[in-house]
């Protein structure tokens, strides 16, 4: 994509050599000489970079800079000024421009600085669409009761800053109501930081949790944060505490009651300011009775519990949590857009999964990758061993990583698993091409296209 720059001078001269030479570099000009001008064509064009004389006739370039960054605050501006002093360019700078420079201009330092500025830009976009990425996969899906009352819940407690503690089974999502209550809060644009107290060894979690100084113990080379430092001003997310070690969960209470650490071997005691949001998929209290979780530590996080329910008692998000992961992973995997067939949301909806939404998620991008037609089929749920057990036939046209490593990429896997499928179902209807139609759920015509494609032989069935 041409990338688009916005000159805003007084000076004719200024405005010809400029785009003279940025055109020559191959960027798309448009020019303006008075500040509203500027912003007229800044609001109709939206450039990647803008090029801002300080002195204009009417509004000054300052007050043009701070209304595009209203508009647009990642917007690189670069201001130039014939009559330039220090104490121009620290106001310009304090108003968030990107650059400043003094005429005349150099070829050189100019192109050197809109280049720079659009490496800023694209990693600002970049950036921006991560984090809409990461958004797409931390959203809360579902119109369900259960999930309408803990969205309420959201909202209570979000601005408050209480501590929440997220009780559910494996798999549910608890942590999507942790990053929701972040998200709501007024700490939002802080750090969000996740520890799994269960994946780390019992010897590392007070170091991983509260840093500790070089030396501490073998393989310390050197100071380092723990969590609660780097989440600091944020909010740090204790996922499964109830498998946190009795040691860990003592200096855990200190922190919560004084709102200070220290690091491991250290003596230097650090305030922090953290809100501690928890998750567990066990039974707190039945813990605490047997002696393998503090009471007191319990009491603490448990100031407002919000509870997840399993999938199974919530049937009626299936469907919008299967099209939702199926837009994420076909989007992420660059995959043809397609659609479940309703017959196939229904059988997904009448499933146990005890795996709960992560085994759901899981079985989507399977299916994500390995269906071919327009639409994910029941056929296509049973090849995939989703919703019973397939058919030894079937058990064949199921693919691994080593086969579409072997098929010689994904595409040629893909085909090569929708010619299985199809010689099944010309089998199974005993070359009838209608019924084959019908079992795979495609138009008569369009199997036609696909049995001469892969030039096989209806009257053998396929085979």
């Amino acid at each position: 994509m041409t990338p688009r720059v916005l000159i805003i001078d007084d000076e004719k001269n200024i405005r010809r050599t400029f785009k003279m030479v940025l055109g020559a570099e191959g960027f798309t000009v448009d020019v303006a000489e008075t500040g509203e001008a500027g912003l007229e064509q800044f609001a109709a064009q939206r450039p990647d970079v803008v090029l801002l004389d300080v002195r204009l006739p009417g509004i000054d370039g300052l007050e043009v800079l701070q209304r595009m960054h209203e508009a647009d605050s990642d917007l690189p501006v670069i201001m130039i000024s014939g009559h330039g002093t220090i104490a121009t360019a620290v106001e310009a700078t304090r108003h968030g421009a990107f650059d400043f420079m003094e005429k005349p201009l150099s070829k050189e330092r100019l192109l050197v600085a809109m280049r720079n500025a659009l490496d800023v830009r694209s990693l600002g976009r970049e950036v921006l669409a991560l984090r809409e990425k990461v958004g797409r996969r931390h959203l809360m899906v579902g119109e369900s009761p259960p999930i309408q009352a803990i969205r309420e819940q959201i909202s209570r407690v979000a601005p408050t800053g209480a501590r929440v503690l997220v009780t559910g089974e494996s798999g549910t999502g608890k942590e999507l109501v942790a990053r929701a209550v972040h998200a709501a809060s007024d700490r939002s644009d802080k750090p969000f930081v996740k520890v799994n107290c269960a994946a780390i060894p019992e010897e590392l979690i007070e170091s991983e949790l509260f840093g500790a100084v070089k030396g501490a113990y073998t393989g310390a080379t050197q100071t380092r944060d723990g969590k609660f430092l780097q989440a600091d001003g944020g909010t740090l997310f204790l996922d499964e505490i109830g498998d946190m070690s009795l040691k860990a969960q003592a200096k855990v209470l200190r922190a919560l009651q004084e709102g200070e650490i220290e690091r491991v071997g250290g003596n230097e005691t650090y305030n922090v300011n953290v809100r501690v949001l928890a998750a567990t998929n066990k039974d707190l209290p039945a813990e605490a009775a047997a002696g393998r979780f503090r009471e007191d530590l319990f009491f603490r996080l448990n100031v407002v519990p919000v509870h997840v329910p399993p999938l199974r008692e919530r049937r009626g998000d299936i469907p919008l949590l299967a099209e939702h992961f199926l837009a994420v992973y076909l989007d992420e995997n660059a995959l043809p857009q397609r659609l479940f067939a309703p017959e196939s949301l229904a059988i997904l909806k009448g499933l146990p999964w005890p795996g709960n939404i992560r085994e759901l998620g899981n079985a989507v991008e399977r299916l994500a990758i390995l269906s071919a037609g327009a639409s994910i089929t029941p056929a296509d749920l049973a090849v995939c061993g989703i919703g019973g057990e397939p058919s030894a036939a079937q058990t064949e046209s199921t693919f691994s990583l080593n086969d579409v490593e072997a098929a010689g990429g994904l595409v040629a896997a893909r085909q090569e698993f929708e010619k299985r499928l199809i010689q099944e179902a010309l089998t199974a209807s005993e070359g009838n091409v209608s019924k084959a139609a019908r079992l795979l759920q495609i138009d008569r015509t369009n199997l036609h296209k696909k049995i001469q494609t892969y030039d096989l032989d209806p009257g053998r069935g396929g085979d």
